[in-house]
């Protein structure tokens, strides 16, 4: 299971993101679209340096370096945009909006965010075109993880895999919740039991 910073700073974020690795967190997606590299680099320094083989960078991956960071996303525009993707001992994710545009990812992708499944809880108005789900009948490609991605929780998780997905991603249900670590344990639970 994977989760998505929320774009915007949140009260307490270093210690929720601390609270949720100390939960078994796979993946944190650092997603912080208006963050200067220096105030990602300060929000990268905030997490502790056993965490950080867990971490996602969206942006400025240039710090990746810096902070041993060996996960990167590329945005799909960054990727229809990008020359060549550099392999050297780097794992790759990427976003994409229709199963067309996932069944042709290149082998460099290790995995997918596929989006939105649902009505997203973070963006207003940012609903599916089209089912996803039946959409997924038409899948080709194997060699990339599918993860759901928009409107993710605990009450359609168990549907997402059911129809397909491989894993989920979180964002709006956690950082929109009054209590991340206990939602997302809640989520933790569901993948743990339906995803394995």
């Amino acid at each position: 299971m994977i989760v998505i910073t929320n774009p915007s700073p949140i009260k307490n974020e270093t210690y929720i993101v601390h609270s949720l690795f100390e939960e078994g967190l796979a993946l944190l997606h650092i997603r912080k679209p208006d963050f200067s590299e220096i105030e990602m680099a300060r929000f990268i320094q905030q997490i502790k340096p056993e965490y950080r083989s867990h971490l996602v960078l969206h942006s400025h991956h240039i710090l990746a370096e810096d902070f041993e960071i060996t996960k990167i996303h590329f945005s799909e525009k960054e990727r229809k945009n990008s020359v060549s993707i550099d392999m050297n001992r780097k794992t790759f994710s990427t976003s994409t909006h229709s199963i067309e545009d996932f069944n042709s990812l290149s082998s460099a992708f290790d995995y997918a965010f596929l989006s939105p499944v649902f009505k997203s809880i973070s963006k207003e108005d940012y609903l599916p075109k089209t089912n996803l789900f039946e959409a997924l009948k038409s899948r080709t490609n194997y060699k990339t993880k599918l993860v759901a991605l928009g409107g993710m929780n605990a009450e359609n998780i168990q549907k997402t895999h059911e129809n397909g997905f491989d894993d989920v991603a979180l964002l709006g249900s956690i950082w929109k919740n009054e209590n991340p670590v206990k939602q997302f344990k809640l989520c933790q639970q569901i993948v743990q039991s339906h995803f394995q």
